[in-house]
């Protein structure tokens, strides 16, 4: 995956380290990497000025993977760079960075996939929201 820094995103989000994130080696346990960067999805997902869900739909996710870079410690904050890398038919691949004190700590891919409310089946993206997501298009390979 692409490293990059948090300015070269163009959404940005981030989360307190809660002592309750931690494990015993005083840590952050590696499942509270993925409740950070559901933090930074949410943000362009119910964005209020640019939506993306459509009536009666939500977001499901279809694939996560993250890549561990270093350690996330308490007490502190983790600041989230989030990126769209690809736009589908019904999907999202969304690429996400975590950092804490200006280091990437992980990497992450996730795909994304709109589904209809009443019968968990995937539904199109709007024409609308193909174009709110253009503009927050980062550049992966």
């Amino acid at each position: 995956m692409k490293n990059f820094l948090l300015t070269d995103f163009p959404l940005q989000a981030f989360d307190k380290v809660r002592y309750s994130d931690t494990d015993r080696q005083g840590h952050v346990n590696n499942a509270t990497f993925a409740t950070y960067l559901e933090t930074g999805r949410v943000a362009f997902i119910y964005h209020p000025e640019y939506p993306i869900v459509m009536k009666d739909t939500s977001f499901v996710i279809a694939s996560l993977q993250i890549d561990f870079l270093h350690e996330i410690k308490w007490p502190g904050q983790v600041d989230i760079g989030t990126g769209i890398a690809k736009v589908g038919n019904s999907s999202i691949q969304v690429y996400q960075q975590l950092f804490q004190n200006g280091i990437c700590v992980a990497a992450a891919r996730t795909t994304i996939v709109q589904v209809s409310d009443t019968n968990a089946k995937s539904v199109p993206l709007s024409k609308q929201a193909k174009v709110n997501l253009a503009q927050w298009m980062i550049p992966v390979n």
